[in-house]
């Protein structure tokens, strides 16, 4: 017995310590009194908790999640954007490290992102307002962030909110409208009006080494042509299937919604978006065409030039399409447009292009415009999406897909000849 008690003693001593050590150090305690208040909906006790963990610990992903969810409770929207936009960072990394830490629930922390960008940009306009009547730059402001508010969906809450903010500001109206009764801070209700930039006439490098259809590296001359700035949209296409009649998509029901109004469109196939590009006075754009609307003149390897993909640049490397939450509004990724200012070329949604797929096409591609071979069994697709990894989102990258094919990451966009 007197034995036992000695080694008792001595565990206590030298062993105990450490690991009560080792939680104060790793701040696993205060993340655990965290969560276990945040789950009461204690939310100022939980962040006070969180962030006592995190200042010893600030590398753990799911105690920023956690901390984004109690300052989320406390509307606190700043410190909610933060957080979220850090888990989402950390837990990429461990994924690519192949770490075995808890990850975070991906698709709802990318969904309670956006939420909480849209309540601050709210938050914002508010106050602009409240502090502004009769100062222009400041309704100017509060127009910007209502603007950006509305850019990125907004829930029926925040719609409330919104037009209640739009009717203060002098000249929008009640409904928040221009004097042609389109809405300011949303694309064109008419599709057949998407804003459009213009890709100059000229010389560019097309190809890589990085993947054996993409040899070999070689110039091209392209003719001027407007590409669409923005992937078609629900919203978008909704207008078109309420003009013309057309089939809708597999799962319409469930992306023909508010909250996905101003996300990519996808389930469609290639006949799908070449009908909606002609009807629309367009057309679908070439391989080659999306290849330098995408990578400019510079041979650079992203839309945003060398740099690898952060969640900054693209939406990318989900895992379930979540009844189109996977999907991001167009337009959200300011560090990952092209060297033309157009968005999204790389990740959200796979875009048809107009060419039919050959593998060695490049060893035997004109020189100047070339359109692709003559006939074929698969399509090209271009610029990866929400669920595939960063190696697809490169501008050279080329995949192949069945013309009929109507898949959950399956979009487009429209181009025009000058």
């Amino acid at each position: 017995m007197r034995q036992m008690l000695v080694t008792m003693f001595l565990l206590y001593l030298f062993i105990a310590p450490g690991a009560v050590a080792h939680a104060a150090v790793t701040g696993d305690q205060d993340f655990a009194k965290g969560a276990a208040l945040l789950k009461q909906k204690q939310y100022a006790e939980a962040r006070a908790a969180l962030e006592a963990g995190l200042t010893k610990s600030p590398s753990n992903a799911v105690a920023h999640f956690n901390l984004a969810e109690a300052c989320g409770g406390l509307k606190s929207w700043a410190c909610a954007e933060q957080h979220y936009e850090t888990a989402i960072e950390l837990d990429a990394k461990a994924i690519a490290a192949g770490s075995t830490e808890p990850r975070i629930p991906r698709i709802k922390a990318f969904q309670l992102l956006d939420e909480a960008k849209v309540w601050r940009l709210l938050e914002q306009a508010r106050d602009f307002i409240v502090g502004g009547q009769a100062q222009p730059d400041k309704m100017k402001q509060a127009k910007d962030a209502l603007d950006s508010a509305n850019e990125l969906g907004l829930n029926d809450e925040q719609q409330a909110v919104y037009q209640y903010l739009l009717a203060k500001i002098p000249g929008r109206g009640p409904a928040g409208s221009k004097p042609d009764g389109t809405a300011r801070g949303a694309l064109p209700e008419d599709p057949r009006e998407a804003p459009m930039v213009l890709v100059p006439a000229g010389e560019f490098t097309m190809g890589s080494t990085m993947g054996d259809d993409e040899k070999p590296v070689h110039r091209l001359y392209l003719n001027a042509f407007y590409m669409d700035k923005y992937e078609v949209t629900v919203g978008q296409y909704a207008k078109y299937l309420g003009v013309t009649g057309m089939e809708e998509p597999s799962d319409w029901d469930i992306m023909n919604q508010p909250q996905h109004s101003k996300r990519p469109v996808v389930n469609i196939n290639w006949s799908d978006a070449a009908t909606f590009c002609k009807w629309a006075g367009k057309r679908l754009p070439t391989e080659a065409e999306w290849e330098k609307a995408a990578r400019g003149t510079d041979g650079r390897t992203y839309p945003w030039g060398n740099e690898a993909p952060t969640r900054l640049h693209a939406n990318f490397g989900k895992k379930d399409w979540d009844n189109h939450m996977a999907l991001v509004p167009v337009g959200s990724f300011e560090m990952g447009k092209s060297p033309y200012g157009i968005y999204d070329l790389a990740g959200n949604a796979w875009e048809w292009v107009n060419d039919w797929y050959d593998h060695d096409y490049y060893k035997k591609s004109p020189a100047k415009n070339p359109q692709g071979p003559t006939k074929g069994q698969s399509r090209v697709v271009r610029g990866g999406s929400w669920l595939y990894v960063p190696d697809f989102l490169r501008t050279s990258f080329r995949f192949n897909a069945e013309p009929s094919g109507r898949q959950f990451g399956y979009g487009f966009r429209c181009a025009k000849t000058r």
